[in-house]
């Protein structure tokens, strides 16, 4: 049974920092394009970023510069640092395994950016 854990969410307020963590089970994590991806409450899923295989990451305009995606084989986990966060980045944030016609979702972690 493949199962994909976010954790690491949380109220943080404006400027701060949090980390989020996507735990897998059930699949041979190296071999999966991790993606994290975002949906604020009325709005359209939204792609954040992704890591591939090999270790390469891209990121939407909007976080560049701010957030880091990474992974660690060893643990099966991806991980999103958060940096200099704001409030539009109030979402409910969830981690995406990709591998050829398999993908698979986490339940999601709620991050919410507030004073």
């Amino acid at each position: 049974q493949v199962q994909l854990v976010e954790s690491g969410g949380g109220l943080v307020q404006p400027g701060g920092s949090l980390r989020l963590s996507c735990e897998a089970s059930g699949i041979t994590f190296s071999s999966y394009v991790m993606g994290w991806y975002r949906q604020a409450l009325g709005k359209e899923r939204e792609w954040v970023g992704i890591i591939t295989v090999g270790g390469k990451t891209n990121y939407v305009d909007s976080v560049k510069g701010r957030f880091t995606i990474s992974r660690d084989n060893a643990k099966n986990t991806a991980y999103l640092q958060m940096n200099s966060l704001k409030p539009e980045d109030t979402a409910v944030y969830y981690c995406n395994a990709g591998y050829a016609e398999n993908d698979y979702w986490g339940q999601g972690t709620q991050v919410t950016v507030s004073s």
